[in-house]
């Protein structure tokens, strides 16, 4: 039989893969496959995961979790040399990858698409050599994500992340903020930024024009403005539209520099990202996934 390496968050979502252990092997074995399991555990460091791969010939990789664990599997994947395919089955709090690709959330319909398809190359960023698979951002409520107890998330889902949003409301200011590429340099204030490979944060749709396979990162910078010009951005943000606002700043690019003294933290999915200064590229096609699905015109 052929073999899988299967890496599963027990702590993702609300805990839903540990119901489903069973499920994921015998799906795999009924299409011809051994699966190898590892359960990522608190404290331990994914890599260990991948100290077979010289022994033993993997097909590929299935992942379950959401996208701060497929950004740790595929760090540990590039230092250990590691460029075989990967499936993943967003059992995540967000999932914003994972829906890009057109993963469905049930699943035993995700773990069929991912049998029953082929290999895709899609692009990865990449921050000052550490990659991401979504976004990158920083800015006001950039970090949202790693200050939410994971145990409110696993009660109430994304819910927590709202929550401690209003939390974070009395250290709303403006951010001083320069930026530059080939397509665009800005130097001024901002409220927060972000640099798209996906296009889905929080399950809000920003970079509707992302393609994860053109070779280039969707930027998008909310600037400073008047209070009274947030709640008619928002709406823009809803209906889809903020693009085009004057309000914002909107450019791909496959390398930009990003240099701030604001003192504020990164994100790179949900994960802690580094310091300042930034420099962040985009890795073309340098990631194998399976189950993706085209895009409808």
């Amino acid at each position: 039989m052929k073999k899988v390496k299967f890496i599963y968050n027990p702590y993702a979502g609300e805990n839903v893969i540990l119901d489903n252990l069973d499920l994921v092997i015998k799906l795999h074995q009924e299409a011809g496959y051994t699966v190898v399991p590892y359960r990522i555990d608190s404290g331990a460091d994914v890599i260990e995961a991948f100290m077979d791969f010289k022994e033993v010939n993997y097909s590929y990789i299935l992942i379950a979790g959401g996208d701060g664990t497929i950004d740790n599997v595929v760090n540990a994947m590039a230092k250990e040399g590691v460029s075989v395919p990967i499936g993943i089955l967003p059992v995540g709090t967000a999932n914003d990858f994972g829906k890009f690709l057109g993963m469905p959330s049930n699943i035993e319909a995700a773990c069929r698409q991912i049998l029953s398809s082929e290999v895709t190359a899609v692009d990865l960023g990449c921050i000052n050599e550490k990659y991401f698979v979504n976004v990158a951002s920083t800015g006001l409520f950039t970090d949202v994500s790693q200050k939410t107890d994971i145990n409110l998330k696993n009660t109430i889902g994304k819910l927590a992340y709202y929550l401690k949003g209003l939390e974070e409301l009395p250290n709303f200011r403006k951010l001083y903020i320069k930026i530059n590429s080939k397509e665009m340099n800005y130097e001024g204030y901002m409220y927060f930024m972000l640099v798209f490979n996906g296009q889905t944060a929080g399950n809000f749709k920003l970079a509707t024009k992302a393609d994860a396979t053109d070779g280039m990162l969707d930027v998008i910078i909310f600037k400073a403005v008047n209070i009274m010009e947030l709640i008619p951005l928002f709406v823009k943000v809803l209906r889809g539209e903020h693009l085009e606002s004057e309000n914002v700043i909107y450019f791909k690019t496959d390398e930009l520099h990003i240099e701030c003294e604001e003192g504020i933290l990164t994100d790179i999915d949900g994960e802690k990202g580094p310091d300042f200064p930034l420099t962040i590229k985009c890795k073309k096609r340098a990631l194998k996934v399976l189950g993706m699905k085209e895009k409808e015109e």
